[in-house]
């Protein structure tokens, strides 16, 4: 079990309290498909995917984006208990969906670049210490059921 000082909790709460889900979460899903592009296997329902231009424009995607980000909400909601919190979401994605689990890793790096840019200045090392440890902990929860 993950330890959280009040502190955490605070600049975590503070992170998403301020976030415009429907901006940060479609341009972290973007940046991930154009940057890692073979992420884009598990998207092939979501229509072109063929350029950046195109993951740019895309309604799939930024629509995932925001549920993405919405999913998120789960483990900022249940801080104390996450892996429990996401053992059926890591089931669907590991046994259903087959989604490879270091694309987590890699979304949770995109996020952390996007909202890095939207904060600017006040996303100091120590905020983001805070919030790499808040992710870390929901990417090991969403491949803990992988075998």
């Amino acid at each position: 079990m993950v330890k959280w000082t009040d502190e955490e909790r605070k600049v975590i709460n503070n992170i998403f309290s301020n976030l415009d889900y429907d901006d940060i979460g479609p341009k972290a899903l973007r940046r991930c498909l154009v940057v890692y592009p073979w992420t884009q296997r598990h998207f092939s329902s979501f229509g072109d995917l063929s350029s950046p231009a195109a993951i740019m424009k895309n309604a799939k995607v930024a629509a995932h984006g925001v549920k993405v980000l919405h999913g998120l909400d789960r483990a900022l909601k249940n801080m104390d208990n996450i892996k429990a919190t996401y053992t059926e979401l890591s089931i669907l994605h590991s046994e259903k969906l087959h989604v490879d689990p270091d694309n987590f890793r890699v979304l949770a790096d995109c996020l952390t670049i996007t909202i890095a840019a939207k904060m600017g200045d006040s996303f100091t090392a120590a905020t983001q210490a805070i919030f790499q440890k808040f992710l870390c902990v929901v990417v090991s929860a969403l491949g803990r059921q992988y075998h």
